[in-house]
C-alpha cells in the first residue's frame, strides 16, 4: 500500500514539525559556533606542548570530545536540512524504502525519519552490528 503526499499530517502538524526542526537547527548551528569559537579562543594543541604527559591526554581528550560533538551536531543537521527538503518537495512522511505513510505519531517524535517502523527495524536488525570479522 503507498502512501499519500505528506502522509497523514494535517498542514498544521506539517507546520509544528518544520518550525521544531527549524528551531533544532539554529541550535545545532549555535553549538556549532560555539565549539569553533571556544577553540579559537583556546587552542588545544598549546596544551598539549607541555611536558606533562597527562596534560597532553586532556588537551587530546578535549580535542576528540569537540570533534565528536560537531561531527555529531552536522550529522543531525544534515537529516534536518534532509527532512526539511522532503517536506518542499511533498515526500515527507513517507518511507524511503516501501512508499509507505509514516505512522504520525513516529513523525511528531522523530521528525527526521525516512523509514516507517516496521522498515526501520529491518534495517536495524540488518546494520546495527559491527562487521564481522572473516578469514
Amino acid at each position: 500500500m503507498k502512501g499519500t503526499r505528506q502522509a497523514d499530517l494535517t498542514d498544521a502538524g506539517l507546520e509544528q514539525i518544520r518550525l521544531r526542526m527549524n528551531e533544532r537547527r539554529e541550535q545545532l548551528l549555535a553549538e556549532i559556533r560555539e565549539v569553533q569559537t571556544r577553540t579559537g579562543e583556546h587552542p588545544y594543541g598549546e596544551l598539549a606542548e607541555v611536558p606533562d604527559t597527562a596534560d597532553e591526554a586532556v588537551a587530546d581528550l578535549l580535542i576528540d570530545v569537540d570533534h565528536a560533538m560537531v561531527d555529531r551536531d552536522v550529522q543531525e543537521l544534515r537529516n534536518i536540512e534532509a527532512a526539511l527538503q522532503r517536506m518542499d518537495d511533498g515526500s515527507y512522511g513517507l518511507c524511503a524504502h516501501c512508499g509507505c505513510t509514516i505512522e504520525q505519531e513516529r513523525m511528531l517524535a522523530f521528525p527526521t525519519a525516512t523509514r516507517c517502523r516496521p522498515c526501520q527495524e529491518v534495517y536495524e536488525k540488518t546494520y546495527a552490528h559491527g562487521p564481522t570479522p572473516t578469514l
